[in-house]
């Protein structure tokens, strides 16, 4: 089968988050990076949780609450790291895995604008659509994200590769026809062609 565009969730696949200062709170970004499970006994509503990356305002909130839970120091602060550009660092190869000739798109469950984060590393003119579910109304792994970033690339989902690390929301996209790849979402230094050997298998 021949891959006509590609779709790439956008963390723990093209960026990571990763700051010097985040440093002693590893597994912590992790698991608000993630796409389930960090709200699960920590007496926040479970559904509330998982509908975060639909809602700006919700996101924050959701966040502060699970932070000032969990006992970080000065909840506010950590919040806006979160999705500040300088936090968020490429894998090393990332540009190059932007720089096919196919359409490609960024499909992400995530409550802000992400376009400053390839800006800031010179690749944002290497995505032709950025799908982002509080700007769409649907967050992965709902098929309708996926087909929305399929069609304004004009490619049917049955030739487009979707490359993520969640198999729980990225395979999502496996519902509708897509080939689906997971890449393990390490710090970026220890995952430093993994995008590439993926796109080699079908492009």
């Amino acid at each position: 089968m021949t891959i006509r565009a590609v779709l790439f969730d956008f963390s723990g696949t093209l960026f990571r988050l990763e700051h010097d200062s985040l440093a002693a709170h590893a597994e912590l970004m992790r698991a608000l990076t993630a796409p389930v499970g960090v709200a699960e006994g920590l007496d926040i509503p479970l559904d509330e949780w998982e509908r975060r990356d639909l809602d700006p305002v919700a996101h924050r909130e959701m966040h502060l609450a699970v932070l000032a839970k969990v006992g970080t120091p000065d909840p506010a602060t950590f919040y806006e790291n979160l999705c500040s550009p300088p936090f968020w660092q490429p894998y090393p190869d990332t540009a190059q895995a932007l720089g096919t000739e196919l359409p490609t798109a960024v499909v992400s469950n995530i409550a802000w604008d992400v376009r400053a984060v390839f800006a800031r590393h010179g690749v944002e003119t290497r995505v032709d659509e950025y799908v982002l579910s509080y700007q769409e109304g649907f967050a992965k792994p709902d098929a309708e994200l996926f087909r929305i970033a399929c069609d304004r690339l004009g490619a049917h989902p049955s030739e487009v590769l979707m490359v993520g690390d969640s198999p729980e929301a990225d395979g999502g996209a496996a519902a509708i026809g897509c080939v689906v790849e997971i890449v393990d979402p390490l710090p970026t230094a220890a995952r430093p062609d993994g995008l590439l050997q993926v796109l080699r298998k079908h492009i």
